[in-house]
């Protein structure tokens, strides 16, 4: 992405969506992934004459509410982004003093959209050339408009230059740092953006630090442990900076090795044990290779409230255990909303029957384990406590660690005042009034002190620093190739001692860039930079400046560290247009992928997939089901607006394989895997693809595995997974499965 924080961060909000002119969407279908989120779209148009325009591979039930709809043809987002900008830059529509004074490298975007001229973009996308030239003129003319997208956008193996190039549109046109404006990201589940920025992930540590040996040096420091101890937990010390399996291939390392399997980088070792917590397996790409995976371990741990179908998938009898978890509603903490913004949650009830909530689950594996001690050690930090309290102390030993991100301000007494006083904040500026005044709802990050306002809106440079204002990261360096990489002049926050571009603040500069002197006191306890300073005095005298810690930098558009460093267009690995693989190849092969081999040009070369499997395969969900679905199905209520599997299908299609409405199909997968589903005529697909929900597990190519489940534990609905017929591929940067570009082939069941 264009220096913002991550693959998913939020930079307005859904309530600031109120506030735009234009609202175009790529890839994410809020009317019924969120629905509640949605009000707020249908209010922009209502009340702010916003225009929403929806770029799908499917018409959804929010293209049903846009004035503009694209169908484009799945994995061609970046050619159709590209056709935008060549229409934005030859109408002179980009804001050239914003790029001028905050982007790197646009040049090179300006050059690369020149190559597609508006009918090359038409041929490769499937959407008319008029089309494409309306949504351009009306999205690019209304201003602010704000640019969303979800895994429609992400799920492809050039994910992570999608993501690249939709902010870039914004940087094009000025709408970063703008009420109305900005990238706003929708997640997936509750919590998404606060499992990541707690580290879920195998390449980070908690905050985006990264795995090195200074970072592991300050956790050492913040969790109160010993470092040699911590480097001990390791084989050796080298395996500390590598990053780990991802969720999407973790079955790689249980298989690698066999014959068939991409080579893994794991100490010589394959993985044996799998730990699970709230996670539903059966929502993960490759369904065939997932249950190897499960089927080939020596231990095997599910923790859910309901009965997770990993469990079910596996033909494995021996060491497989299902621990009874709690829900949200028997436990208390904070969880992290889309938007960046913190929400206090309370105990309703005691975790019923022999139920355990996830952290008591935590706890006593850590004391078997034999580090129970050193797990719970930084929860006694401050006020050198004897004790802990869960969650208060947990939540404030992050606030106390978690510079990178700006998470200082998120004590849980402020959390849990927010909570209580929900109520005095504004819906859509997210401003508090009466006993909240001065502060946003949530405290939405980076909130850099203790009395930090929080940040609604990122890269705003028309507020104070204090009040959430900001310029973009100086996270890359001064200079590239020559070129100065801080901002231009007077593009500094509102308020600021410095008017232009200054770098992120160490111990070193802070007296010059602030135009301070620090007491001899402050001096001995402040930290090497802003990321590392646990006494907070650099974020402190920076409020008092006006200065954003973190500097103040031109965001980039080249990314000299990628495999493509601008986003350029690769044709999905299994792609329908053979013609456009050759002129579009996919990237080299990567080596050691996350601790996997993993294939791009050789599996996109290894035979004319769209011979064989001609059918666009575009999968999401349903209002009514989330994710693997397995809590959903257990209600009778959902489950009846659901109840069995189906494929969305054109009539047209459908019948010149002679499939008629309501009768059993097979999809079959470039990887030998098939499904049996019933098909559903339906003209929100075109007749060049078809579309399958991903929410049920249940029955594995034509077979019902509802004799697995324990007594009284079967959901009221089972069904095929969509997973099973999903293609091998995986985003060349971050390894998030390629789930919304594959193909299939398709017969009357």
């Amino acid at each position: 992405m264009a220096n913002t924080w991550g693959y998913g961060a939020m930079t307005n909000s859904l309530g600031d969506i109120q506030n735009s002119k234009a609202i175009i969407i790529f890839g994410a279908n809020p009317a019924v992934n969120h629905p509640v989120g949605f009000q707020h779209f249908l209010k922009a148009k209502e009340r702010n004459n916003a225009k929403i325009i929806v770029i799908d591979p499917r018409f959804t039930k929010t293209a049903a509410k846009a004035d503009l709809y694209a169908q484009i043809r799945p994995g061609t987002d970046i050619p159709f982004m590209y056709g935008m900008l060549n229409i934005i830059f030859e109408n002179g529509w980009h804001d050239e003093s914003f790029i001028k004074d905050r982007v790197y490298g646009m040049e090179d975007i300006m050059a690369e959209a020149k190559n597609w001229p508006i009918e090359r973009v038409a041929d490769v996308t499937g959407v008319d050339a008029d089309l494409i030239i309306q949504i351009t003129k009306l999205y690019a003319n209304q201003n602010p408009g704000t640019l969303v997208w979800a895994m429609g956008l992400t799920q492809h193996s050039n994910g992570s230059s999608n993501t690249r190039l939709a902010p870039i549109i914004q940087l094009a046109l000025g709408n970063m740092g703008k009420e109305g404006g900005g990238t706003n990201i929708l997640r997936g589940h509750d919590n998404v953006q606060g499992a990541t920025d707690m580290c879920c992930l195998s390449h980070t540590l908690p905050g985006y630090y990264g795995l090195s040996d200074g970072s592991w040096k300050y956790f050492a420091k913040a969790w109160n442990v010993d470092y040699e101890w911590l480097k001990g937990r390791f084989k050796d010390p080298s395996w500390m900076n590598k990053k780990g399996f991802t969720l999407s291939r973790w079955w790689s390392g249980v298989l690698g090795g066999k014959p068939g399997e991409d080579k893994i980088h794991n100490a010589g070792t394959n993985l044996k044990a799998l730990f699970v917590m709230a996670n539903g397996i059966t929502s993960t790409a490759q369904q065939k290779k997932v249950k190897e995976g499960l089927d080939n371990l020596e231990l095997l741990v599910f923790c859910d409230p309901f009965v997770n179908e990993g469990a079910i998938l596996t033909d494995k009898q021996d060491d497989v255990y299902i621990l009874p978890a709690a829900t949200q509603f028997e436990t208390s903490g904070s969880v992290t909303a889309t938007n960046r913004s913190a929400q206090w949650r309370t105990e309703i009830i005691k975790p019923m029957y022999e139920s355990k909530t996830d952290q008591d689950i935590m706890f006593e594996l850590a004391k078997r384990l034999g580090f129970y001690d050193q797990l719970t050690a930084g929860m006694l930090v401050r006020e050198n406590k004897k004790e802990y309290k869960w969650p208060e102390d947990a939540t404030d030993e992050i606030a106390r660690t978690i510079k990178t991100i700006g998470l200082t301000g998120w004590t849980a007494e402020r959390l849990k005042k927010h909570q209580e006083n929900w109520h005095m904040f504004d819906e859509i500026s997210m401003r508090g009034y009466g006993e909240m005044t001065g502060e946003y709802y949530g405290l939405p990050w980076p909130c850099w002190t203790e009395g930090h306002s929080g940040s609604p809106i990122l890269y705003n440079i028309d507020r104070k620093v204090s009040e959430g204002g900001m310029g973009f990261r100086n996270r890359f360096g001064l200079e590239h190739d020559g070129v100065d990489l801080l901002a231009g002049k007077g593009s500094a926050p509102k308020g600021s001692v410095a008017k232009d571009g200054y770098p992120e603040i160490t111990r070193d500069n802070i007296e010059e860039v602030l135009k301070i002197k620090l007491t001899d006191d402050e001096k001995s306890k402040i930290g090497k930079n802003w990321k590392v300073d646990t006494s907070n005095i650099i974020a402190e005298k920076c409020m008092e400046a006006g200065i954003a810690p973190y500097g103040n930098a031109k965001a980039r558009a080249i990314v000299w560290t990628f495999a493509d460093k601008i986003p350029l267009h690769r044709e999905p690995l299994h792609s329908p247009r053979q013609d456009l693989v050759e002129k579009h190849p996919s990237f080299a092969d990567k080596e050691d992928h996350y601790r996997v081999d993993t294939r791009y040009i050789s599996e996109q070369s290894a035979q004319n997939w769209s011979k064989d499997f001609p059918i666009n395969l575009v999968t999401g969900r349903l209002v009514n089901m989330n994710g693997a679905g397995m809590e959903n199905r257990a209600s009778k209520y959902l489950a009846k607006l659901s109840p069995e599997m189906f494929c969305d299908i054109n009539p047209d299609l459908a019948g010149r394989h002679g499939i008629r409405d309501g009768s059993m199909m097979w999809i079959h997968s470039p990887q030998g895997t098939k499904i049996k589903v019933k098909a559903k005529y339906s003209y929100s697909v075109s007749d060049d693809r078809i579309f399958l929900p991903f929410h049920f597990a249940g029955v594995m190519e034509g077979e019902s595995l509802l004799h697995k489940y324990p007594d009284g534990t079967a959901p009221y609905a089972i069904g095929e997974s969509a997973n099973t017929v999903t293609n091998y591929g995986y985003d060349i940067v971050t390894q998030i499965p390629e789930t919304k570009g594959g193909l299939c082939q398709i017969e009357r069941a």
